[in-house]
């Protein structure tokens, strides 16, 4: 690969689950079926920890059992 190819890379930080049968997968996806790459691992967690307190939200107006509020997985 030429200097000029590497100079487009960059890091990023994608979530991924754990599945039984296909192994780690990309989780968050941005309605159009393309996976998500946050610049920064923060920006990542943040996104982790957004979903969970939605979640919980949800149990706590009833539109959701305790248990699925409890279990963070991927959208």
């Amino acid at each position: 690969m030429s200097q000029d190819k590497h100079s487009n890379l960059r890091n990023g930080y994608c979530i991924f689950t754990r599945t039984f049968f296909q192994g780690s997968i990309p989780t968050f996806s941005d309605g159009d079926d393309r996976y998500v790459v946050f610049e920064t691992e923060l920006e990542a967690q943040r996104e982790i920890a957004d979903y969970a307190i939605t979640r919980v939200r949800q149990f706590l107006d009833g539109e959701r059992d305790f248990d699925d509020a409890m279990t963070v997985k991927g959208s």
